[in-house]
């Protein structure tokens, strides 16, 4: 089974330190090889997704609200537009985020990497995990260093 990569790399890619690196760990760890491992159930990405998802969301709607959108069905298509499954895909490749993660055997195997949920899901638990780390700032900062733009 292959060993993920130190994730010291993936923190100089995003441009973010993590203080507390059990945040980091849990985000790059999958379900499957947390019930494999026998780890606790808090161990796995799962709830870091769902917040980074929000994070996300929170920090594009703000960046619309301050460059000057204020019609509400104007924002959601902007930021619907601006993040998707596609988008977040395509941020997690360009930090190759599938060397760091800490795949379950069978994950592993069928290479689950290339489909498009699963490393959107890797990349909004990194965003959880950043958000619960530093804060909102420190997440809008990695989004913009690692090229998430939405302009109006």
């Amino acid at each position: 089974m292959r060993q993920p990569h130190d994730a010291s790399g993936l923190e100089r890619a995003m441009g973010y330190s993590f203080s507390d690196r059990r945040l980091l760990i849990r985000a790059l760890t999958r379900l499957a090889y947390a019930k494999e491992r026998g780890l606790d159930p808090a161990a796995h990405m799962d709830a870091l997704a769902t917040l980074g998802d929000a994070v996300i969301d929170v920090v594009v709607i703000q960046s619309l609200v301050a460059a000057g959108e204020h019609d509400k069905g104007l924002i959601t298509n902007r930021k619907t537009n601006c993040v998707n499954m596609t988008v977040l895909r395509r941020l997690a490749e360009q930090l190759s985020v599938e060397t760091y993660v800490y795949w379950g055997k069978g994950e592993e195997a069928q290479g689950v990497w290339t489909s498009g949920r699963v490393l959107a899901e890797c990349m909004e638990a990194l965003i959880g995990a950043v958000y619960l780390d530093g804060g909102i700032d420190a997440a809008a900062r990695v989004l913009a260093k690692i090229g998430l733009r939405c302009e109006i």
